[in-house]
C-alpha cells in the first residue's frame, strides 16, 4: 500500500533534532524535518533512549490510527510508515519511522486548545461547553470515541489544535499524533501483547474529561445530539486497516491484539448505545 514502504531506505543523513518526552514513558521520540519547494516532511521514531536504541512500535500503530480514522470519515492526519537505516547519536538503526506532512496551509498559525481555551473561554464555561458553543461538538465526540477504539493513552493538550487562518476563521485541526495507543507499553514482548486485556481501562494523559477514556464517553451523547454516527467496521475495513501491517510488527500476536482490540472495543461502543452506525458489525464477526 502506499502509506507502507518496505525496501529499505538510506535516511542517514537525517538530523534527529527534535526529541519529546511523553508521560508514563522511559524514553524520548526523536523527530526530525526536512523542506522541499512547497512543503515541509516531517519524521519520527519510535521510542528511544541510550541503552536500549529504538524500541517499541508506536510508528507503526499511528499507521493503523491513520487507516481506521479514514474508514471511520473523521478528519485526520495521513502517516507514512518507511523502513529506513538512520544515524541516531552517532550509532546507526534499521527500523521503521513515520513521515508526515503539514496539515497547515500557507499563512495559517496554530495553537494548543488548551491555550486558545484559556484565551477565549467565557466566566465558568468547562472545555466542553466553549467547544460545543464553538461548533466543535461533533469533532470532540469523534475523538472522544476514537480515543476509547484505540486505547489512546497520549490525548494531552498540545496533542489537540487549533488552526487560525490569516482571514481570521479558526478550526479544529485534524487528529494527530495517536502512536501511544493499542498495547504500545508491550514494546516487543509478545506474551504481554497476548495477555493484555481488550478492554482494559487504560490511564490515559488526557487534556479534555477524565483519565478514564471510558469513562469519557459519557460527554459523547451531548456533543454530539445523541449517539455518534459513524460508518461500520466490519471484517473488510478491518482487513484493509491491517493490511500489510505485519511487516513492521515484532510478532502476529501483536497484530492479532490490535484487531481483537478494535473488534471489541467497536462492540462495546454500539451496545452502550455510544455510537450508531447504519449496518453494525455483526456479533459474529467479533474474535
Amino acid at each position: 500500500m502506499e502509506d507502507i514502504c518496505a525496501p529499505l531506505q538510506d535516511l542517514r543523513h537525517l538530523r534527529w533534532d527534535e526529541r519529546t518526552v511523553t508521560s508514563g514513558t522511559s524514553g524520548t521520540f526523536p523527530k526530525a524535518r526536512r523542506s522541499a519547494p512547497g512543503v515541509t516532511y516531517y519524521y519520527k521514531l519510535s521510542c528511544y533512549d541510550s541503552y536500549r536504541g529504538i524500541y517499541g512500535h508506536e510508528c507503526v500503530n499511528e499507521v493503523v490510527a491513520a487507516r481506521l480514522l479514514r474508514e471511520l470519515g473523521i478528519p485526520h492526519v495521513d502517516y507514512r510508515l518507511v523502513h529506513a537505516r538512520v544515524t541516531l547519536d552517532g550509532v546507526e538503526h534499521e527500523t521503521w519511522l513515520n513521515i508526515s506532512t503539514s496539515f497547515r496551509e500557507p499563512g495559517e498559525r496554530k495553537m494548543t486548545l488548551e491555550l486558545f481555551y484559556d484565551f477565549e473561554r467565557a466566566p465558568g464555561e468547562s472545555p466542553f461547553e466553549f467547544c460545543r458553543r464553538r461548533g466543535w461538538g461533533q469533532r470532540i465526540a469523534e475523538m472522544l470515541v476514537f480515543d476509547f477504539l484505540i486505547a489512546n493513552r497520549d490525548r494531552h493538550g498540545a496533542n489537540i489544535e487549533v488552526i487560525i487562518a490569516p482571514d481570521g476563521a479558526i478550526r479544529l485541526a485534524p487528529l494527530f499524533d495517536n502512536g501511544l495507543s493499542f498495547v504500545f507499553s508491550c514494546y516487543g514482548d509478545a506474551a504481554r501483547a497476548a495477555e493484555f486485556d481488550a478492554l482494559r481501562n487504560v490511564n490515559a494523559n488526557n487534556y479534555l474529561g477524565t483519565r478514564s477514556l471510558q469513562e469519557n464517553l459519557r460527554f459523547v451523547p451531548e456533543l454530539a445530539d445523541g449517539p455518534l454516527r459513524l460508518p461500520a467496521l466490519g471484517a473488510a475495513a478491518l482487513d484493509r486497516v491491517l493490511d500489510g501491517i505485519g511487516e513492521a510488527l515484532p510478532s502476529v500476536t501483536h497484530l492479532s491484539k490490535m484487531r481483537e482490540m478494535v473488534e471489541c472495543r467497536w462492540f462495546w461502543l454500539q451496545e452502550s448505545g455510544v455510537v450508531a452506525c447504519g449496518s453494525e458489525m455483526a456479533k459474529g464477526e467479533r474474535k
